[in-house]
């Protein structure tokens, strides 16, 4: 479907994401996963019950769609693989999917809170709505069935009362979302907490989503007024 990166890129931008969640508190102990797509029907993804911010290359494994293995090492894939080949059958245009436990993004996902307000441009053009996918148990089918809905039309969504998912076409478009929703959880929850928000007007938006479209974003969702 795209230019997809070669398998040495996948694997030293896995390990190089996984190391930027782990030292910006996105992740701990052997929280989160990574993968990224690197042709129409292979994924490398992080394996179970590693760290991210110590994963090595030799420990990633190489499956297919349907989620069987094509290359591995000693270590076994995570249950929760099938939440993103899920993704990325539901929208063959994403070719990076992060999955993480950012603090203030998993209380959003606990709160049942989702970022869908206009508070600057940033998060108008480059993240968009985060909407809140229904709870699920982790690793279950339950999962991917969850954020199936959301694929097409945003960014990324909250897995209720676990924490967070986001994507891209390219692997640093998908982890940089994942700064900007955290970064926009502070935001959002510091406006509360100051009891005033002076959000963006229809006509700003507006023409915010004109700008994201001539920008070549094709997702995002309409913020709330």
């Amino acid at each position: 479907m795209g230019n997809y990166v070669s398998d040495c890129e996948a694997k030293s931008l896995i390990v190089e994401i996984g190391k930027r969640m782990y030292n910006k508190g996105f992740v701990s102990g052997s929280d989160g996963n990574i993968t990224i797509k690197v042709d129409d029907n292979a994924v490398w993804a992080t394996p179970t019950g590693v760290c991210k911010g110590y994963m090595t290359e030799d420990m990633l494994l190489k499956l297919d769609l349907d989620g069987h293995i094509i290359e591995k090492g000693d270590l076994n894939s995570t249950s929760e693989i099938k939440m993103h080949l899920r993704v990325y059958k539901e929208n063959a245009d994403i070719q990076a999917v992060v999955h993480a436990h950012p603090p203030m993004g998993t209380a959003f996902s606990v709160a049942g809170m989702p970022i869908d307000m206009p508070m600057m441009a940033e998060n108008v053009v480059f993240l968009g709505v985060i909407p809140i996918a229904p709870y699920a148990l982790p690793g279950s089918q339950e999962v991917p069935d969850s954020v199936a809905p959301f694929c097409k039309d945003y960014n990324g969504c909250f897995l209720a009362n676990h924490g967070t998912l986001t994507w891209g076409e390219n692997p640093l478009e998908a982890y940089y979302r994942l700064e900007s929703l955290e970064n926009s959880c502070y935001i959002q929850t510091t406006l509360t907490q100051l009891n005033k928000m002076q959000l963006l007007t229809e006509e700003q938006v507006n023409d915010l989503y004109d700008l994201r479209k001539r920008a070549g974003f094709k997702r995002g969702g309409m913020m709330k007024r």
